[in-house]
Order: C-alpha cells, then sequence, then structure tokens
C-alpha cells in the first residue's frame, strides 16, 4: 500500500475527522490514571443538580458580576488599550502628560507670585496711614486676578487627562481638587438638570410669583418616600415641577446638595407654598412650611443634609379642597459674607478649616399664626439675602386628597377649609321662601 492510501486509510477511521489527529477518547485515555481506563469520564461525572443548566454533564458557567464602584470599594482608571498595543495612544497620552506638566509648571511660578503678593499684603495691614485702604483694595483686586488666572491653569493642567475624567464620570470625584469640582459644576450646568430646573420654576410663574430673579450656585436634590411604587426602595428622587402625593411629603423630604465651593459657607432653608387662598382679599398668598438657618455647606459635603428641623418646625403640605395645584418652592438662601460685599476666591482660599465665612444671622422663629402670609421679599431685604449671587432652589406640586384632613385634624388642629366655584345668584330666592297658593 502506498504512503497516500495509507494516509487516507487512517483518515477514514479517525473520529477527530482530521489528518493525523487522535480523538477525543483517546486524549482522554492518555490523560487518566491506569484504574480508570475502563470507564468513561462521562459516566463518572456526578449528575447535574436540579435546576441548572448542563452540556454533557458540566454546569454552565455564569459571567462574573461586576463589582459597584465606590468611595468604599474604588477601583483605578481602567485603561482601553494596555501598554503597546496601539503606538499612537501612547504616543497621545505622552503627549498630554507633557502638556499637563507644561501648564503645572506655570501654575507653580504663578503660586509664588500669589504668595509675594500675600505677603505684602500682610505688610500692608500692619501699616497705618490713610492709604492703607486704598492700598489694600488695590491688592486685593490683583490677588483676585491672580488667583482667577491660576484657577483656570489647575483645571487646565488635568481636565484632558482620560483617568481624571473617568473617575469623575463613576462617581469617584476628589473634591479636594480644582478640576474635579470644575468638572461636576459643568456637568450639572451642561448636561440639563440645571436647564430642567429653571424651566420648570419659568414655566410654572415661581418667578416673579415668589422671587424676582435667581442664579442658582449649588445643586439641590431632594427625595421623599416611594410609598412602594419603586420596589426595593424606599425614597425616590424628585425631579423639580412634578406632582407627589401628600402622603409622600408627611415626612420632611431629605435634602442632598453638590456643593462647589471650599469654603463653609451659611444658608437659610425656605419652603413656601405660593397657592394658598387668600379669602379677605380675594386672592393668593404664601404659607411658610419650614425654616432652618445658619446651615453649613462646603464641598466637603458630599451626604445628607441633617439637622433641619431645629427652627421653624416642619408643616407638611396640606393643599386645600377645591384649589388647583399647589407649588412648594423650596430655597437655600445663601447668607452675606463677613467682611464683603460678596464672596470672592480671596475669601474662599483665606477660609480657616471649618470656620463659616458667611454671617451667622439669628433669625427669629416664625410662629404659626405668621406662617400664613408670609411675605419672602420683605424677609430676605431685611436679612441681607440676593439669590443673584448664589443659592439653591428646588420644588415640585401637590393637589388636594382625602389624607390632607389628617394634617388638619392631627397637626395643624383647626377645621379643614374646602373650597369651590361661587354659587351663582338666584333671582327667584326671595319668592321661594313663600307660599305660592293662598290657603
Amino acid at each position: 500500500m502506498s504512503a497516500r492510501a495509507l494516509l487516507a486509510f487512517r483518515k477514514s477511521f479517525s473520529p477527530s475527522g482530521c489528518l493525523g489527529g487522535r480523538s477525543s477518547w483517546a486524549r482522554t485515555m492518555s490523560t487518566t490514571a491506569p484504574d480508570a481506563v475502563t470507564s468513561s469520564p462521562v459516566d463518572n461525572a456526578p449528575p447535574p443538580s436540579e435546576g441548572t443548566a448542563s452540556t454533557r454533564g458540566r454546569k454552565k458557567k455564569c459571567p462574573p458580576k461586576r463589582a459597584p464602584i465606590s468611595h468604599a470599594s474604588p477601583r483605578e482608571w481602567c485603561r482601553p488599550l494596555a501598554p503597546g498595543v496601539l503606538p499612537a495612544y501612547d504616543l497621545a497620552l505622552d503627549l498630554l502628560k507633557a502638556d499637563s506638566a507644561q501648564i503645572k509648571s506655570e501654575a507653580e511660578l504663578l503660586r509664588t507670585k500669589i504668595q509675594a503678593a500675600e505677603e505684602q499684603r500682610l505688610e500692608e495691614t500692619s501699616k497705618q496711614g490713610e492709604d492703607t485702604l486704598a492700598n489694600l483694595c488695590r491688592l486685593d483686586e490683583e490677588l483676585e486676578v491672580l488667583r482667577k488666572k491660576l484657577k483656570i491653569l489647575e483645571v487646565q493642567s488635568e481636565i484632558n487627562l482620560p483617568d481624571v475624567r473617568w473617575k469623575v464620570a463613576n462617581a469617584m470625584p476628589n473634591l479636594a481638587k480644582t478640576v474635579d469640582r470644575h468638572l461636576l459644576e459643568q456637568k450639572w450646568r451642561r448636561e440639563g438638570d440645571l436647564d430642567l430646573l429653571m424651566e420648570r420654576l419659568h414655566q410654572m410663574k415661581v418667578m416673579p410669583d415668589v422671587l424676582s430673579e435667581l442664579h442658582p450656585s449649588i445643586d439641590v436634590r431632594l427625595t421623599v418616600s416611594s410609598l412602594g411604587g419603586i420596589p426595593g426602595k424606599a425614597n425616590k428622587m424628585v425631579e423639580p415641577g412634578t406632582f407627589l402625593l401628600p402622603r409622600q411629603t408627611f415626612d420632611p423630604p431629605k435634602l442632598y446638595a453638590n456643593v462647589y465651593h471650599t469654603d463653609t459657607r451659611l444658608y437659610t432653608l425656605v419652603l413656601l407654598d405660593a397657592d394658598v387662598p387668600d379669602e379677605a382679599n380675594a386672592t393668593l398668598t404664601t404659607y411658610l412650611h419650614w425654616m432652618q438657618p445658619n446651615v453649613p455647606l462646603s464641598a466637603d459635603h458630599t451626604s445628607r443634609i441633617l439637622d433641619l428641623n431645629k427652627h421653624t418646625k416642619y408643616i407638611p403640605p396640606h393643599p386645600q379642597q377645591g384649589t388647583n395645584y399647589h407649588r412648594y418652592v423650596l430655597l437655600l438662601l445663601q447668607q452675606p459674607p463677613r467682611g464683603a460685599s460678596h464672596y470672592s476666591l480671596n475669601i474662599e482660599t483665606r477660609a480657616k478649616p471649618n470656620e463659616p465665612t458667611s454671617i451667622h444671622l439669628d433669625i427669629p422663629i416664625v410662629s404659626d399664626r405668621r406662617r400664613k402670609g408670609f411675605d419672602l421679599r420683605s424677609f430676605m431685604r431685611e436679612w441681607g439675602f440676593d439669590m443673584r449671587q448664589g443659592g439653591g432652589a428646588h420644588m415640585w406640586r401637590e393637589v388636594w386628597d382625602e389624607h390632607v384632613s389628617t394634617v388638619y385634624k392631627d397637626i395643624l388642629k383647626i377645621p379643614e377649609p374646602r373650597y369651590g366655584r361661587p354659587r351663582k345668584p338666584d333671582p327667584y330666592a326671595a319668592l321661594k321662601q313663600t307660599k305660592r297658593y293662598n290657603s
């Protein structure tokens, strides 16, 4: 038999179907122990457990579950490509790092210049004379310009690095870094959250009904009871302008805030109902549901805002029966700065840890009788609030249902009012009181 015929003969009897290959049975025989040759490995395999898929006695492998990323279990930046896979990508990273190093060196020189200007300012402070105040104002203006330039350099030095952007996008920012705070603020301002808030405030006439002007500087978020609407979640996030049930606000909403300044500033919490009927004047007035002054906030505060019910106690929203929907406006009013007319980078940089840069306000508690008709504009003028310079805002809506009666009965302890359309005058009301026919 020729060599070619012998190879064809072997191929026809090879279970693997490839020339010169060995069958799976032969491979198994070559790897098993001598005392297990007489039995098939499939016969000796344990039966698959009930309820699990198997293929020829093997359990199906489930893909591993990815561990959650958080501050408690952080994960480093995962490069899309390993070093050396794509030289062009490695070169791009090297160029970004070189540009970052160059900008950081410029920032370091600017820090030295700022430090020298601060020392000069301290020398001027110790002097006494007519020109001292003017020199201090001039130095403060120059320092403010230099610090603004330094902030720009600190952002530009790292904003293009992929690992910095990856950590911010995966909720692992380092709020001590200027670039991370900048990216978080730009995300809030450019990705729709701030636009949605301002759209709802303008569409629902919160401005000018409640405020004349508003420029939010912090991102305020609320959660309320989900009432079992979201499986596995006791609370749900409130979208600005959405409708809530009165039962969801029996307890005070939980407040959170993303703050972008490093100094500790004080805020005053105010919650108003803008649509309370005023029967005497045949119009609508406001009702103060909640107030808490001197709430300290800074970029380091990332958890829920606590201790908010120690001043003017929270009273749940109670839209009156027969009225249209009520607008509930929550504001975080930024209290005035100490020793200046407005906040600046100079104040933020010179601030001491945990020492507020705002004026502490001794606002008296608002009594229950004065809650209705609370004049927010007069209150802001009296205590120096200006929402054009910053603060936070949120809002939602509610309508009456049968659970509102619980608030009137158990908390307010007054009869529940009921409103409706005024009755049309009846021209025959007097005639109806008399007999039609004489007896």
